[in-house]
């Protein structure tokens, strides 16, 4: 492994040229720095990580703020996202530092790790409709990057999934195949995906001419006991839903418990989509009776945020992107029982 002195020598070049080359300065010609770049790849150059924060200035560290009331390291979910940002963060030579926060002290954390230069940016995850630590980083004009969005009106960088598009052809679906009792596990009221797929669930109902029943939709926790506990609810009542849309795997898994501890068949008597996204641990396809799903895998959210965020650190300008999602019709999805 080559230290600066040796790629230099190697080059012919001196080593603060080198230097500001693997750097990026713009004093560097784009020719010199293409050579640089490819020599430090053939002699697996690797920087002095405490010469190249004092030089840039940079932690080459990017912070992750995560709930201390949520168990969020165990959620798979969680899981497979980070591993698509950690993955492409990496290969850069950026590290991750993790902290826990409660929820009512967790803007005063950012600061704190934002004026110590432990961190160059933020990503930011779980965000609700009103949240404001998006609106306190942008008055300290921290970069950072939301994996989902919020009400905020300024512009800021966020990576989302088209959450209401999704749910509205979900729905539309059932409601193509006849149902007309169709039940909902959501997520928690105030988390603005769950804001999305109800507004796209009830867009598709208004467009059938269907009414809401509050009986049969369901805002909270996404866990696999929620899932079975609303499910058994619902199917208890005098008109039971003959389908039921989910907001994640981890919910379905419950629902389709209960269908089945309730002597039913899903599919034959009820319906069930989920949202799947796309999680290594739990595949969809592999089910007894395959599910149909709208799909969006959350590893790939991770790659693109650790771009987004590198760009932004690196001074270029705000990126939103928001992700379509498929819709994949399987086995557990047909018309409602005559």
């Amino acid at each position: 492994m080559a230290n600066l002195k040796a790629l230099a020598d190697h080059l012919g070049l001196s080593q603060a040229t080198v230097s500001r080359a693997l750097n990026g300065y713009e004093t560097v010609n784009a020719d010199t720095r293409k050579r640089v770049e490819a020599a430090a790849r053939q002699l697996n150059y690797r920087p002095n990580t405490a010469a190249r924060r004092l030089a840039t200035g940079r932690a080459n560290a990017v912070g992750i703020v995560m709930p201390a009331e949520d168990g969020r390291l165990v959620d798979p979910h969680f899981a497979d996202f980070l591993a698509g940002l950690t993955r492409t963060l990496a290969a850069r030579d950026i590290d991750i530092v993790m902290t826990a926060s409660p929820r009512e002290t967790s803007i005063a954390t950012y600061r704190r790790f934002a004026s110590t230069g432990k961190v160059d940016g933020f990503v930011i995850s779980f965000p609700k409709r009103n949240d404001p630590r998006i609106e306190d980083l942008l008055d300290l004009a921290f970069p950072f990057v939301v994996h989902g969005q919020c009400g905020a009106t300024r512009p800021y960088s966020y990576y989302d999934i088209d959450n209401e598009g999704a749910f509205a052809r979900a729905t539309e679906l059932l409601c193509q195949l006849g149902h007309q009792r169709i039940g909902v596990l959501n997520g928690e009221p105030d988390a603005m995906f769950t804001v999305q797929r109800r507004s796209g669930i009830a867009r598709a109902r208004r467009s059938f001419g269907l009414p809401e029943d509050p009986a049969l939709t369901v805002e909270g926790p996404m866990t696999e006991e929620a899932g079975f506990r609303e499910m058994s609810r619902m199917l208890s009542l005098p008109l039971p839903p003959t389908a039921i849309l989910c907001s994640s795997m981890i919910l379905a898994l419950g629902a389709q418990r209960a269908i089945r501890e309730a002597g039913l068949g899903i599919g034959r008597d009820v319906s069930v989509i989920s949202h799947d996204d796309g999680l290594s641990s739990l595949k969809t396809e592999n089910f007894s009776v395959p599910l149909t799903v709208t799909r969006a895998p959350i590893r790939q959210a991770g790659t693109r945020i650790a771009g987004m965020l590198t760009d932004l650190i690196d001074g270029r300008g705000v990126q939103t992107h928001t992700a379509p999602v498929d819709l994949i019709v399987r086995g557990s999805t047909a018309p409602p029982p005559k």
